[in-house]
This record gives structure tokens, C-alpha cells and sequence, in this order.
């Protein structure tokens, strides 16, 4: 198999790194000279078999936007594109839409594993045609972790299934991060009582309820900066915790947890917190993401 990836940045080139290694040929593109395979869409649609599938991986928004449609201008019908981003479930339908048009196929596909992806594999979370699922899965395959593929994968349902299901996973995430963060803030500051907070939480790892792997990656954290001295306590939010409020107010869904999480990084940008440089340090460790430093 062999197929294009548009967007080579920290995941994007770890997915093709994932797929290389598991023999599928992946031709990228990129507007980085350093990172990229060709030098232009046109040039990544010629070095393609047809019919193409090609995985867009570019931050949500006006850049999917554009990339989907300039992209559409270089394939052919019976080409299939897929949409692996943070799109919020509401433009797929729109991005279906245009593509079918053009008859072009679409899969939004959900991808949770950060930078961590590459060695573990990624969470993927599909949606569209079944047809196009099936024709994709051997892509899915090399990208997922090893074990039972129902146990990293799903076919969520049509499209918009996919970045719906991976918008209220990271719902879910935010509130995990802030509950661990919280605990940060109270064990430290009980310095009269408790002497070892990172051995406190490293005790955690093995026989409890609250194993985890977000748990590993504060004991990594807290190891690398014991005290978060070099992390200001503030977080920013990617968007997909907002949707997933958004649509849980729509439905008249209850998610005072996650709502809350949604609500603390907005005081995090007020003051220098504890709790929210813990939160800073837990979105570095499993996604690469921007601190700002103290």
C-alpha cells in the first residue's frame, strides 16, 4: 500500500515514521523543505497510485478547510481522503459534502497517542462509509497499537462519528488532568506532612484504583521538576473540550466535571498556580505541547 500524509509536524511525521516501519510507502508533504517528500500537492497526487487515499493531518479550522479543498484539486474521482486533525464533527459533513461532489471519498478519523504515538502506537476513532473504513483499515492497523484492534480502533459510525468521539474523549482528559492536578496541589501543600510528593504519586502506579498511564506521566513530570519551577501555571485549551460542553448544553447532558476542567484553565491566565502548572506539565509530557515558562 502506499499513501500520502499532508501535514508532517509532530504527529503527522511520527505517523508516517509508524507507517513506514509496518511497510506501507508514504509519500508526504509539507510546506517545511525539511521535512517534506515533494514540493507540491500536485507532485504528492502524481507520486500516488490511483485510486489515492490521502490523510490530511493539519491543526482544525481554516487550514483543514483550505487543504481539503486544494487538495481536492489535484485527485481523482474514486480518490479517498481522510481527515485525522482535531475538526470539530460539525465541518465533516461539510468536508463530506464537498468532496463527494467532486466524488472524492472522506473518513474523519479521531487520533489520540500524542507524541508517545509513534513508540505505542494511536487511539483511532473512525468515522464514514464502511466501504471506506474497510478499504483504509490496513492503514488503521500500522497507526493502531498492538493487541485486539477492538481495543484501538473503532469504527464509530457515519461521518462525524469520528472527531465526535475523539472530542469527548478529550472532554474526558481534561477532567482526568485537572483531578491528578488538584491532588498535585493539595499533597504539596502539606510540606509539614507529607515529605515525598513524587513518591507519593509514584506509589500509585502499581495496585490501585487510580493506575494510569496520565499518572506515569506526572510521576515523569514531577522526576524532570519536582516543584513545576521552570512551568508557569498557565493552560491553554485546543478547543475540543469547549465542543464537547457546547454540545453537552445543546442536549441538555450534565458534565459538571468536564465543564468545570474547561473553566479552571480560564483561571489558570489569571494567576500562577499550582494545580495549573501541573495541568501545563501533563499536556508537555503526552503531547508535546508548548509550556510557557516561569
Amino acid at each position: 500500500m502506499h499513501i500520502g500524509i499532508i501535514g508532517l509536524g509532530k504527529m503527522g511525521n511520527n505517523m508516517r515514521a509508524r507507517l513506514r516501519k509496518a511497510g506501507i510507502e508514504v509519500t508526504g508533504y509539507d510546506p517545511n523543505p525539511a521535512v517534506t517528500d515533494v514540493a507540491s500537492l500536485a507532485e504528492l497526487a502524481a507520486a500516488l497510485p490511483a485510486p489515492r487515499i490521502v490523510w490530511v493531518m493539519v491543526p482544525s479550522g481554516k487550514i483543514t478547510d483550505d487543504v481539503i479543498h486544494d487538495v481536492s484539486d489535484v485527485l481523482e474521482p474514486g480518490d479517498l481522503v481522510i481527515d485525522g486533525g482535531n475538526s470539530r464533527f460539525t465541518d465533516d459533513a461539510i468536508h463530506a459534502e464537498f468532496l463527494a461532489g467532486k466524488q472524492l471519498g472522506f473518513i474523519d478519523v479521531g487520533v489520540s497517542g500524542g507524541i508517545w504515538g509513534l513508540e505505542n502506537g494511536y487511539g483511532l476513532m473512525a468515522g464514514g462509509d464502511a466501504a471506506d473504513v474497510k478499504r483504509a483499515m490496513p492503514i488503521f492497523d500500522a497507526l493502531r497499537p498492538e493487541g485486539p484492534r477492538d481495543e484501538g480502533f473503532v469504527h464509530a459510525g457515519p461521518v462525524g462519528a469520528g472527531h465526535y468521539v475523539k472530542m469527548v474523549h478529550n472532554g474526558i482528559e481534561y477532567a482526568l488532568m485537572q483531578a491528578w492536578a488538584e491532588g498535585y496541589e493539595l499533597l504539596d501543600s502539606r510540606k509539614d506532612l507529607v515529605t515525598d510528593v513524587t513518591g507519593s504519586f509514584k506509589a500509585w502506579q502499581r495496585g490501585t484504583v487510580v493506575r494510569s498511564w496520565l499518572l506515569e506521566l506526572l510521576v515523569k513530570a514531577l522526576e524532570e521538576d519536582p516543584e513545576f519551577k521552570d512551568i508557569a501555571g498557565y493552560v491553554d485549551d485546543s478547543g475540543e473540550g469547549r465542543w464537547t460542553v457546547h454540545d453537552a448544553l445543546d442536549r441538555a447532558v450534565p458534565v459538571p466535571t468536564i465543564s468545570a476542567a474547561i473553566f479552571a484553565r480560564f483561571v489558570s491566565r489569571q494567576k500562577d498556580s499550582p494545580s495549573m502548572k501541573a495541568v501545563a506539565a501533563l499536556r508537555n509530557q503526552f503531547g508535546g505541547h508548548a509550556v510557557r515558562k516561569s
